[in-house]
């Protein structure tokens, strides 16, 4: 019984929030003729993930946080559909909104959060405001903003599950994403994965494991947009991060992290370490390449 009080309490506060940030997006967009990525809005995703509680896979917390992106991209008109499949003995679900008509682009994040905060105090789980919850929010807020008339693709989104548990009791990385790369039944032209990047201390250097000529692509834009001191054209770190799965199967796939962040996989990673000035830094980067690129 109290897991089902816990889990109608949780639709509530989905519903809630969701109907709150709706109404903050509604009156930003009213002020403007266009909509555009807005980071205070993104941050209130943010907010709103964090308010669930740490969220690790098959825990009711990460069911409806689950729920509360199917409900924010229904409102936004993107059609939803999610993966479901177990692993080790746990419900796992990937979820994927959908709008646009040519060839496929998936931007993805993952939702889970770590169980264990290994890094600090492995008793305590993680809640993930910036490992987790940040890649979330960029994505819901393009879902609100993209100007469809000007996307010559099809997009997907694509909040992968079961990312953040790896070398604990035998999990393995990014278990949603690799389902979700295996089971593709259409190749996209390209995969570019948002994880960790909103952090106040902003610093997004080039991946080593990222395509070259995509991840250029999306800095370049970066540039002209201004943003030179955050998007670093210099590599740094080379990570096993959700685009693996995707660039193993040769689709160029790209991860925009922000590795420098002392609060990974700690109790500190909370809200207030993120930036909504960061959010909308790489939120205006897809934006454009999603609006700008490739267009006739």
């Amino acid at each position: 019984m109290q897991d089902a009080r816990g889990r109608e309490m949780g639709k509530v506060i989905a519903q809630l929030s969701l109907a709150l940030l709706l109404i903050l997006a509604a009156c930003r967009g009213a002020q403007q003729q266009s909509l555009t990525f807005d980071g205070e809005t993104a941050y209130a995703h943010v907010v709103t993930q964090c308010d669930f509680g740490p969220r690790p896979t098959g825990s009711p917390a990460n069911r409806a946080v689950g729920d509360y992106i199917i409900s924010a991209l229904e409102e936004a008109g993107w059609e939803v559909e999610t993966q479901e499949f177990t692993y080790r003995g746990t419900p796992v679900r990937n979820i994927v909104g959908r709008t646009g008509e040519g060839p496929v682009v998936i931007l993805g994040a993952h939702y889970d959060t770590r169980r264990q905060a290994d890094q600090e105090d492995p008793t305590q789980p993680v809640l993930g405001a910036n490992d987790g919850a940040s890649g979330v929010a960029v994505l819901l807020e393009l879902a609100r903003v993209l100007d469809l008339s000007r996307v010559h693709r099809q997009v997907w989104l694509a909040f992968f599950d079961a990312e953040d548990n790896g070398q604990l009791d035998g999990w393995e990385w990014c278990v949603g994403s690799s389902y979700m790369a295996d089971h593709l039944e259409v190749v996209p032209e390209a995969v570019v994965v948002v994880d960790m990047v909103g952090d106040a201390d902003q610093q997004l250097y080039l991946e080593g494991n990222s395509d070259p000529a995509l991840q250029r692509e999306l800095w370049e834009i970066a540039a002209t947009l201004g943003y030179t001191e955050t998007f670093r054209s210099e590599y740094r770190w080379t990570m096993y991060d959700d685009h693996i799965p995707f660039a193993r199967r040769g689709i160029p796939a790209v991860d925009i992290i922000d590795f420098d962040y002392p609060y990974w996989h700690t109790t500190q990673d909370t809200p207030d370490k993120v930036s909504p000035e960061s959010l909308e830094r790489v939120g205006r980067v897809l934006e454009v390449w999603l609006e700008e690129v490739g267009a006739p």
